[in-house]
């Protein structure tokens, strides 16, 4: 049985699960408006990426007998001055879901609940993969400063990406 402390910080970061895919359909919206089509997907499957990984702890507390509570959230962030500065802000944003993921991980290892360690593994090297994936982008952004071909072959690589769950 989880501690009433754990329940509340899975769901906690539930809710923040899907906080995030509502950040990065805001961001998907900039983009859109911008004419930027191909980041626009990128943002909308990491969206739907986001989701899948809420509907992870819903299920899983669910699992461990306990009750997944579904909360509101804040207004995301919907103004951007540059398709470099959304992607700044969602490394940002990644880093701060990074650190809510060991919060919770300290906690279910201070309580040895090791189911919830196990779960949690998977999230911890989800974010390696999420904040390279996010500093990976920016350095190209960088490097490609005002290139208009590479940023159009960066736009167009970037709207092939879908987000299958087996990935």
């Amino acid at each position: 049985m989880l501690s009433k402390k754990l329940v509340k910080g899975l769901n906690d970061q539930m809710n923040y699960e899907f906080y995030s895919a509502h950040v990065y359909l805001a961001t998907a919206a900039y983009c859109s408006n911008e004419s930027l089509d191909g980041f626009a997907n990128f943002f909308l499957a990491q969206a739907e990426e986001e989701r899948f990984h809420a509907m992870k702890f819903y299920n899983f507390i669910n699992d461990m007998g306990e009750r997944a509570e579904i909360k509101g959230m804040d207004t995301p962030n919907n103004s951007f001055s540059s398709i470099l500065e959304t992607f700044q802000k969602s490394l940002d944003h990644e880093k701060e879901v990074t650190q809510r993921i060991y919060k919770l991980a300290d906690m279910a290892l201070d309580e040895r609940e090791h189911a919830t360690m196990t779960f949690l593994k998977w999230f911890i090297e989800e974010q390696v993969e999420e904040e390279a994936t996010f500093d990976n982008i920016i350095q190209k952004l960088k490097r490609i400063d005002d290139d208009s071909n590479a940023f159009f072959m960066l736009e167009s690589e970037l709207g092939k990406r879908t987000f299958s769950p087996n990935e």
